[in-house]
């Protein structure tokens, strides 16, 4: 059954009271200009300045297209953009900050790379940014990072201005702080069709940036998480056990080296020490015993692999 409405647009929220009524006009004249149907799936993630009372104020204003969602404290933006993509309806979704600085006038050019050039996501590119040096450069060492790690050529992993195909919200599960990487998870489920679009950044109008210098070491902890996931996450025996096996290998031949050169050192009365006064032998022993534990890591979760309910979420295509 087809949706009724053209695009979803989900705003995540904390403490943003100031530039809602702002952005939901702003969102609606874009809408109205290009003959939109649409919703608003507003997440306020726990605000504590009054910013749910603005929304309801606001649903007498939009009573056919604003819908919100208030959680009981806060989450964070993942948790946020999960339980927004389940409720939205919109043949294509779009994610968008509540602060001002993504232009909801990017959204008609958007939508029609989904719509008529085939991609399954179209990720935003802040080429010019109104923010501070200090995090600019971060974000431009973090962004080289993950396209390095990811194979996804985008420039701009952290845009809070994407839009997506329904199947792909409605696929993918967003979870921790994995809001940023949005397109190795849609790459890891099969959307592998990404585009970018450079679009217009503005500077912050109301209140400050909820975001602080702690993200970049949580933003490369999740790369490694969702860089292991996407590619050992259905087969964990692949890394452990294979790592595991090449350390043990590696302790066992060790071993087996010290203790025939030892014999042959007897054999022919040549000088030698104990092997147990050989730092190698104890480093042999250290690999064995690692090795021993990263393959049987990997065999526990392999059988709570297979177990699980996971194992039968296979994204179909077509059928015929």
């Amino acid at each position: 059954m087809q949706s009724r409405l053209d695009i979803s647009v989900v705003v995540p929220l904390y403490n943003e009271r100031e530039s809602l009524p702002e952005l939901m006009a702003w969102i609606d004249g874009v809408c109205r200009k290009n003959d939109l149907s649409y919703e608003v799936v507003m997440v306020d993630d726990g605000s504590s300045d009054g910013s749910w009372d603005t929304i309801t104020e606001l649903k007498a204003d939009y009573p056919e297209t604003l819908r919100a969602i208030r959680f009981m404290r806060n989450y964070g933006k993942s948790a946020a953009l999960y339980c927004g993509f389940e409720a939205a309806e919109g043949e294509v979704v779009f994610t968008m900050d509540a602060d001002l600085q993504d232009s909801p006038e990017e959204i008609p050019a958007m939508r029609s790379m989904i719509v008529d050039e085939g991609y399954d996501l179209v990720s935003g590119w802040k080429r010019k940014r109104f923010d501070p040096l200090s995090k600019r450069l971060p974000s431009r060492l973090f962004n080289w990072t993950a396209r390095r790690v990811s194979g996804i050529g985008l420039h701009d992993f952290n845009c809070g201005l994407k839009c997506y195909r329904r199947t792909v919200v409605k696929s993918i599960e967003v979870y921790g702080e994995m809001h940023r990487y949005i397109p190795i998870l849609a790459k890891y489920a099969g959307f592998d069709r990404i585009g970018e679009k450079e679009v217009c950044h503005h500077a912050r109008k109301y209140g400050k940036s909820k975001f602080g210098v702690e993200r970049m070491l949580k933003g490369y902890l999740d790369l490694i998480t969702v860089t292991f996931m996407s590619r050992f996450g259905r087969s964990p025996m692949y890394f452990f056990g294979g790592l595991g096996t090449l350390m043990f290998l590696f302790g066992g031949c060790t071993t087996i080296w010290i203790i025939a050169d030892k014999l042959y050192k007897q054999c022919h009365c040549l000088p030698l020490r104990a092997v147990t006064e050989q730092p190698l032998f104890y480093l042999a022993m250290l690999s064995i015993v690692l090795g021993v534990q990263l393959f049987l890591a990997g065999f526990i979760g392999e059988l709570i692999n297979r177990n699980s309910n996971d194992r039968n979420k296979y994204l179909i295509d077509k059928r015929l």
